[in-house]
């Protein structure tokens, strides 16, 4: 299911179709054969099969989650506690010495904001404008995504500007794409409808920004030619 879960990512179905189109590759598996069977020999119900394949499911996300980097999990344990809400400092290092970080790292990362006794992550209408993640010496997963979804919807930004940052994410940009469908599930299950539509239009536009990154890197000048004659398309 990995893979077929990582397929579907790709092919551009976004979050609020994604645990329907999981569904698929798990029943492929159950209706192959005449008959599944459960532990005790009889046969495994549909209700069964999709229960299963949804504990599946979680087993897989919880996974990725620890495979992101550990300021990117420490925000993501916040916002699915908190959201952006401000809270004491003590949590904040809690969750930091469980992932072997500390708070003083995220905070001059720019994943969280010090307010004197109290954390919370930044907001997206707080980030730096002139963020890079090419310039950026402790990238994060966590900053790719809510910069992306930030510039995407900027008066100043838009679909190339975000593209630009995705030619610059490098490897993250896959892990970016997964986070911000994780981010999805969980601002729908808190019921946060406004931060639930913010990742499902970002992930539903990743295969085309990462598309325009591509472009973008393959009109890139080559070392050493004159980079005065170059120009992001919609730059020029």
């Amino acid at each position: 299911m990995p893979a077929a879960i990582d397929a579907i990512r790709k092919a551009g179905v976004g979050p609020v179709d994604m645990q329907q189109s999981v569904i698929g590759p798990g029943m492929g598996v159950f209706s192959r054969h005449a008959k599944v069977l459960e532990d005790d020999d009889s046969a495994m119900s549909v209700k069964t099969a999709l229960a299963l394949i949804n504990r599946v499911w979680e087993e897989i996300e919880n996974e990725l989650d620890q495979a992101f980097d550990s300021p990117t999990q420490v925000a993501l344990a916040w916002f699915t506690t908190y959201g952006f809400e401000a809270r004491a400092s003590g949590e904040l290092i809690t969750l930091t010495t469980a992932k072997n970080t500390s708070d003083r790292a995220l905070f001059e990362s720019g994943v969280f904001d010090d307010l004197r006794g109290k954390a919370r992550l930044t907001p997206r209408d707080a980030l730096p404008i002139d963020w890079s993640p090419r310039q950026d010496r402790t990238l994060t997963v966590w900053e790719c995504v809510q910069h992306t979804a930030r510039v995407l919807n900027a008066p100043d930004g838009g679909g190339e500007a975000a593209a630009v940052l995705v030619a610059q994410m490098g490897p993250k940009a896959e892990e970016a794409r997964a986070l911000a469908y994780r981010l999805f599930e969980i601002a729908t299950h808190k019921g946060w409808a406004s931060e639930a539509l913010v990742y499902n239009e970002l992930a539903q536009e990743w295969t085309k920004l990462e598309d325009r990154a591509a472009s973008l890197d393959s009109a890139a000048p080559a070392p050493g030619s004159d980079q005065s004659a170059f120009a992001f398309e919609g730059n020029a």
